[in-house]
C-alpha cells in the first residue's frame, strides 16, 4: 500500500491566496477547496457527502467571502450534512425567498441586455410590451411562484386578436423566467415551455409586407414625381429608397458624411444596418439629382432628408402617411420586394447579387468566411437597371438595359 499523506487543515493562508495564479484546485482542509478559473477569478468549494451523494457547493467569490468566511460556511455546511440535511437545497430555499417580483427581474434582465442590442427601438419595445401585457398580471409576483396557468392569463387576451406581439411577449416572460433559475430563484422547468398546449391554435397569417407589383412601380414612380400636393422632401426620400431598394431606417437616418458622390457611393454604417455590417450603396445619376435637390432644401442639416426642424430626421411615419394620402394600399418595406421579383423575373443577375445588393446575408458561414467583397461593382449594373425600369420601364419602348444581364 502506498503510504498517503496527511490531509492538510488550514493550509491556505490569505497571502497564498493572493500569489496563486495557475489555474486549479488547492485544498485548503475538511473538504474546502479554492478553485482558480483559467480566467483568474478564484473561488470558495466546498466538497461534502450530501445523503449519500458526494456533492460540490459553491460558497462564493474570494471578493466578496474572505477566508474566515469561507471556512465558517464549510464547517456550518458540514455539520448539516452530518445530521442528515440537505445544505443545497437550504441554500436553494433561502434563494427563493430573496426572489424579487418578476417586474424587479425584468428589469434587471433588460439592464443586463441592454448592451448587446444594436436597436434602440427594439429594445424600448421588448420592455414596453412586458409593462403593457405581462406586468398587470405578474408583475408583483415573486419570480418563483410564476406558473403556466399565470403565464396563460397574460397571454390568453392576446393571442389571437395581436398574435405576432403575444408571441414575443411569451418569448420575452421565458427569458425572464430562465435569468431566475439561472440566478437561482428558481428550480424545475420553465413555464412557458408548457403554455401552448393551453392556447388555441394560431391561424395562418401572411407576414409579408405588402409589395406593389414591380409592373406598376414606374407608373407610381412618375406619379410620385408629380405629387405636388405631397411634401417635396418627402417626395425625394421616398423615391430615392425606392431606387436604391434600402430599408425606412436606413434613409431617414442617412447622413450626408455617408455620402461620396465622386464615387457615387453612399456607405451605411453598420451600426445602422440590421445585419450589423456596413453596407455599400451605388448611387445611380437620378440618386444623385434627388441628393443635390435634398441638399438645397436641408437648409444645412446633416441629414439627407431633415425633419420640419432640419435638427433631426424625418419622422419614421412620414411615407406610411403619404402613401396614405396617395391611397396606395401597399408598405414603403414592400417596395424591397418589388424589386427583388423584378431582379427574378426580368434579368438574369444571380440570385447571390441581387440579395446583396438588399444587404441581405449570403451563404453559410465558411463561405462567408472566404467571400471578403460585396461584388460592388456588378451591383452598380444591377441597381442602374433598376433605375432605369423605374424611370423609363412604363415605356418599354424606351427601355433597355445599361448592363447586359448575362454579365451577372
Amino acid at each position: 500500500m502506498p503510504k498517503r499523506g496527511k490531509h492538510p487543515e488550514k493550509a491556505l493562508t490569505a497571502l497564498k491566496i493572493r500569489s496563486l495564479k495557475e489555474p486549479g484546485r488547492y485544498a485548503d482542509g475538511n473538504g474546502l477547496y479554492l478553485v482558480v478559473d483559467p480566467s483568474g477569478a478564484k473561488r470558495w468549494m466546498l466538497r461534502t457527502v450530501v445523503q449519500g451523494r458526494r456533492r460540490d457547493i459553491g460558497l462564493g467569490g474570494t471578493s466578496l467571502v474572505s477566508l474566515a468566511e469561507a471556512r465558517e460556511k464549510a464547517l456550518s455546511y458540514r455539520k448539516r450534512a452530518r445530521e442528515g440535511g440537505d445544505p443545497l437545497a437550504d441554500k436553494r430555499r433561502q434563494a427563493e425567498a430573496k426572489a424579487p417580483m418578476f417586474r424587479e427581474a425584468a428589469q434587471k434582465v433588460f439592464d443586463e441586455h441592454l448592451p448587446s442590442w444594436k436597436n434602440s427601438k427594439h429594445a424600448l419595445q421588448w420592455m414596453n410590451t412586458l409593462r403593457q401585457y405581462a406586468f398587470p398580471a405578474i408583475g408583483d409576483m415573486p419570480v418563483n411562484e410564476i406558473d403556466s396557468p399565470h403565464v396563460l392569463r397574460v397571454l390568453s387576451p392576446i393571442w389571437l386578436s395581436k398574435p405576432e406581439t403575444a408571441r414575443r411577449v411569451r418569448q420575452r416572460i421565458g427569458t425572464v423566467l430562465s435569468w431566475a433559475k439561472a440566478a437561482g430563484y428558481r428550480t424545475g422547468d420553465n413555464p412557458v415551455e408548457g403554455v401552448a398546449k393551453g392556447l388555441p391554435k394560431q391561424r395562418d397569417r401572411n407576414e409579408h409586407h405588402a409589395a406593389m407589383p414591380f409592373a406598376k412601380v414606374p407608373a407610381f414612380v412618375a406619379r410620385l414625381q408629380g405629387a405636388a400636393d405631397q411634401g417635396e422632401i418627402t417626395r425625394l426620400a421616398l423615391e430615392f429608397l425606392i431606387l436604391t431598394a434600402t430599408r425606412t431606417g436606413e434613409v431617414l437616418g442617412a447622413k450626408w458624411r455617408e455620402i461620396d458622390e465622386s464615387g457615387q457611393v453612399w456607405t451605411i454604417p453598420a451600426d445602422r444596418m440590421k445585419a450589423g455590417r456596413a453596407h455599400r450603396v451605388p448611387l445611380s445619376s437620378r440618386c444623385l439629382e434627388i441628393l443635390g435637390r435634398s441638399q438645397l432644401l436641408g437648409a444645412g442639416s446633416e441629414y439627407l432628408f431633415p425633419g420640419r426642424t432640419f435638427i433631426g430626421p424625418m419622422s419614421n411615419m412620414a411615407f406610411n402617411m403619404m402613401l396614405r394620402r396617395m391611397d396606395v394600399p401597399f408598405t414603403v418595406h414592400g417596395f424591397r420586394s418589388s424589386f427583388r421579383d423584378w431582379a427574378a423575373e426580368c434579368t438574369n443577375y444571380s440570385r447571390e447579387l441581387c440579395e446583396m445588393a438588399l444587404a441581405h446575408i449570403v451563404g453559410n458561414k465558411v463561405e462567408a468566411a472566404y467571400r471578403r467583397g460585396d461584388l460592388f461593382e456588378k451591383r452598380r449594373s444591377l441597381m442602374e437597371d433598376w433605375n432605369e425600369y423605374c424611370l423609363h420601364g412604363a415605356d418599354h419602348a424606351n427601355f433597355s438595359y445599361r448592363s447586359s444581364p448575362a454579365a451577372s
